[in-house]
């Protein structure tokens, strides 16, 4: 392999993609659908040979759950495809436009990104929605998934590379880095002649090594502690219900609660039920000293929280309890305990939803709903290529829009300036 070569021919594909037309773009992305459930077979068997390495590693089952297709999943997976292609296409769309006092006609145009490098670990379905959305935006993409998913990445990219060719379009729009090394890594992060942007999607040590080693713009996000506030005027019979969803819905992926914060005055009421609920779905309670109090005699496992829970992201069957005197508290853990994901208030306090709207750090803020809706698909956007946790271009779930920039574009006649 050879990262200049392939820049290169990521930089010549994404020219070609910038001129496709919106139905061409559509065609290979139906081509590619029909495709992943046509090889389904070989996926499949790929796959079991990552998650039998996968085993015998000893990787956690929250891994393998995050590792792990059948049959379902990749219907599902070629189902978003076909739904990325009944998105609008934001090429080429007007941002906004006027006419100056010179005469000029001055707007702002979306324009593709040009090629987009994805860092990402055990999520295959990763490379089939950062390979739809960047293909329906017109931007070429060069890929490293994690180790543990080397045989199934490997299969999907194939997959992806005949549709792209059979379509008439350059199998280099979607290009794999296959090589294990963490040197191929750092080499794509500096690869700033041919890449125009770098998506992380991974835990904090991946977003650490992009932020010190990329000479090109990084987009964080996927990381953050998930919180949810249960307040003393919610319904604490539903409530139980929104925190079980959140928690044990799926509980390996990043929008899940790592952390239950819950007023003080709904606590002798809500913890012998969360207690109840959670040991019937195996989760274990990781509570302060006022929480554990009241939660030591439960049916659930609960253990005293030590320095660093409430900034561990689970990632599995682990919850964290806390008591709290009123929401401008459970704000202030929020700011000290990296919320900058989805995080949710319970509550029948239009006035305290407000100031946790306001108040949350985080990329997406519920008001008595499940953090599990983060998700491009669920928030009508399609697949996403990532969930930005930062400020600046790109914030939550990144769909079509988010992997556009604009140019500004004056036209007049034969105009000059005095």
């Amino acid at each position: 392999m050879n990262l200049e070569q392939m820049g290169q021919a990521a930089r010549d594909a994404a020219y070609v993609l910038a001129d496709s037309s919106t139905r061409t773009k559509n065609q290979a992305l139906l081509v590619m659908a029909d495709a992943l459930e046509a090889a389904a077979p070989q996926i499949l068997a790929a796959n079991e040979q990552d998650l039998s390495a996968a085993r015998e590693s000893g990787i956690g089952e929250a891994m393998l759950d995050r590792l792990m297709l059948n049959p379902a999943r990749i219907s599902a997976i070629a189902s978003d495809v076909r739904n990325v292609v009944s998105l609008p296409d934001p090429v080429g769309s007007e941002l906004d436009s006027r006419v100056l006092e010179n005469g000029m006609r001055l707007s702002r145009r979306r324009v593709p990104l040009g090629v987009v490098g994805v860092i990402y670990e055990a999520r295959p379905n990763v490379t089939i929605d950062i390979a739809a959305l960047c293909l329906k935006t017109g931007n070429a993409s060069i890929l490293r998934g994690g180790r543990e998913t080397f045989h199934t990445n490997q299969e999907l990219v194939k997959v992806i590379q005949q549709a792209l060719t059979a379509s008439q379009l350059p199998a280099a729009a979607v290009q794999y880095i296959s090589e294990p090394g963490r040197e191929w890594v750092s080499g794509l992060l500096k690869l700033d002649e041919y890449v125009d942007m770098i998506i992380p999607r991974g835990g904090a040590n991946l977003h650490k090594l992009c932020k010190e080693q990329a000479t090109i713009p990084v987009i964080i996000g996927g990381f953050g502690i998930g919180h949810m506030f249960v307040d003393d005027s919610a319904d604490l019979v539903r409530a139980i219900e929104v925190i079980d969803n959140a928690k044990t819905q799926r509980p390996s992926v990043c929008n899940t609660i790592d952390t239950l914060l819950v007023h003080e005055a709904a606590a002798s009421e809500l913890l012998p039920s969360l207690s109840a609920r959670m040991a019937e779905k195996g989760v274990e309670l990781v509570a302060d000293t006022t929480a554990f109090a009241l939660l030591k005699d439960g049916p659930a496992k609960v253990r005293a929280a030590q320095d660093g829970d409430f900034d561990t992201e689970w990632l599995g069957l682990t919850l964290g309890v806390k008591l709290v005197p009123n929401v401008d508290a459970a704000l202030a853990h929020l700011r000290r305990h990296n919320a900058s994901h989805s995080d949710a208030i319970l509550t029948n306090n239009m006035v305290n939803a407000e100031r946790f709207i306001n108040g949350a750090p985080s990329a997406a803020v519920y008001v008595n709903a499940s953090t599990r809706f983060t998700d491009g698909a669920q928030f009508g956007l399609g697949a996403e290529v990532a969930v930005s946790t930062q400020k600046l271009h790109a914030r939550g779930p990144m769909g079509l829009e988010e992997l556009t920039s604009y140019k500004w574009i004056g036209q007049a006649d034969y105009l000059v300036r005095p």
